[in-house]
């Protein structure tokens, strides 16, 4: 197995800050609305560790397929989108089905490391 890229370290950490941002965040609006209890944590970790995986997933994959002929690359990158959303849908599908995860802190964090990236393009502009 090839060594973990400096910058897919740096990358995912971003994403995985600004998840814990967001995250923070979310609980909060649940305790403001009155809303919190212990299943709004546990939706938020179960989802938002998945989507920071699943983003680790996918640099990865995009380092390994680097070294690929182009062909060879697409394969893999559609194999592994194709197991990263399945992926995400077996998390969330867990999240909206047991009991003990509330179903929109298991559904909005998915979306958290998207919303990391838009305010990257926002504030590399700006440099």
């Amino acid at each position: 197995m090839k060594k973990i890229e400096p910058m897919i370290k740096k990358e995912t950490l971003y994403v995985g800050a600004w998840v814990l941002i967001l995250s923070a965040i979310m609980q909060a609006v649940f305790l403001i609305i009155g809303k919190w209890d212990y299943t709004v944590l546990l939706g938020n970790i179960l989802t938002g560790s998945a989507s920071v995986l699943n983003f680790f997933l996918m640099a990865l994959t995009v380092q390994s397929a680097i070294d690929m002929d182009e062909k060879d690359a697409k394969t893999k990158m559609k194999a592994s989108q194709s197991l990263r959303m399945l992926m995400m849908l077996v998390v969330v599908v867990i999240g909206v089905t047991v009991p003990c995860f509330n179903i929109w802190a298991s559904i909005i964090p998915v979306f958290f490391p998207r919303i990391s990236m838009m305010f990257r393009m926002i504030f590399n502009k700006n440099k």
